[in-house]
């Protein structure tokens, strides 16, 4: 399997010449010359807020998915129940009828096995889950942390209706972050995206394995490295790929700004569908940046984040759903087409 280059080195993703300036309304209706304006914000955002929700400190960072006609988002919750965010840092089930009003249950989903190893260690902090529908099971990559505090490691788990959840086994190393799987076998092969790195002096970098169970990985391979533009200067992670006819989409999150003024982006790759390990294409401009008042201002200032995305069945519209300062959940929507082509066109 031969790995793309394309953004590791880092290259101008811009088109070779700049259009010029329009001047008529058939030009201004033209190809759009970034992804800036892509995507649009639903007039509810956000959907759902922490000041909504009594004992709730932070809510956030939702991984959606279409189940039984209904979309289910899998939210980050931080309780004030714990002696501090890491102690109390959680999953819950949210479900909506029409992808707009949703109710967020009471309750935990993800519970860890406290009297089976390694869940008697790995249990902290259960957040920033990312759902994969392979065949008629929901498969979750959920990151966690040791009693340690040590990690974050990925723990796969997988349910079937979303009242129920089995957790399966820890499916990565420590400081591994953000692992996403693939929808289908490629090759005969499960496959995910990893985005190792975290710690001092590392970056956040994307690199791909494979499995024959979803269970043993190995064949790690490099894929995409921060700094191809600024909004991803010091971090890059996935999502789960969206299978189009042009490639696999990825809805990516990138981080760009010095200390104490980071600020969370959202761009999008597109890799080859034999070879994911090949980058066929890459947003060169953020899909979302922060600027609602709701993006800018709570407990994670300037963070749009998402954790997935979905695609209305039979059409072309895509619903990215994503975390906005770390205090609401949010939806933004656009033409599935538009972004793999800006991808494509690298704008």
């Amino acid at each position: 399997m031969q790995t793309s280059t394309a953004l590791r080195s880092q290259p101008d993703l811009q088109p070779a010449s700049s259009p010029s300036r329009p001047n008529s309304d058939a030009a201004r209706a033209g190809p759009p010359a970034d992804a800036t304006r892509l995507l649009r914000r639903h007039p509810a955002n956000p959907l759902l807020k922490v000041e909504d929700y009594p004992g709730i400190a932070q809510l956030y960072n939702p991984a959606p998915v279409l189940h039984d006609g209904k979309v289910i988002l899998l939210v980050s919750v931080v309780t004030f129940q714990g002696g501090n965010g890491i102690d109390s840092g959680e999953t819950r089930v949210a479900e909506s009828a029409d992808g707009i009003h949703f109710t967020l249950r009471d309750e935990p989903f993800i519970r860890l096995p406290a009297d089976r190893f390694p869940f008697d260690v790995v249990n902290r902090h259960i957040i920033d889950s990312r759902v994969t529908k392979i065949g008629d099971i929901y498969y979750i990559v959920t990151p966690v942390l040791t009693d340690k505090y040590d990690g974050p490691c990925a723990v796969l788990g997988k349910t079937t209706d979303f009242r129920t959840y089995e957790a399966i086994d820890v499916i990565t190393q420590p400081r591994n972050r953000g692992a996403s799987l693939f929808p289908e076998k490629i090759g005969g092969r499960y496959f995910k995206i990893d985005r190792p790195g975290g710690g001092p002096n590392s970056y956040c970098t994307m690199w791909l394995s494979s499995s024959p169970d979803l269970v043993h990985w190995g064949s790690f391979r490099p894929l995409a490295h921060p700094g191809y533009k600024y909004w991803n200067a010091n971090r890059l992670g996935p999502t789960p790929p969206i299978r189009t006819a042009e490639g696999w989409l990825v809805i990516v999150h990138g981080q760009w700004g010095p200390p104490g003024g980071k600020q969370y982006y959202i761009g999008a790759l597109l890799l080859d569908l034999a070879d994911p390990a090949r980058i066929v294409g890459a947003t060169g401009s953020y899909l979302l940046a922060p600027q609602e008042p709701y993006e800018r201002h709570g407990n994670c200032d300037n963070t749009v984040f998402p954790c997935g995305a979905i695609v209305q069945p039979g059409t072309d519209e895509l619903w990215l759903y994503y975390g906005a300062a770390d205090a609401c959940v949010c939806l933004a929507t656009g033409s599935l087409s538009a972004v793999v082509d800006a991808c494509r066109r690298g704008i």
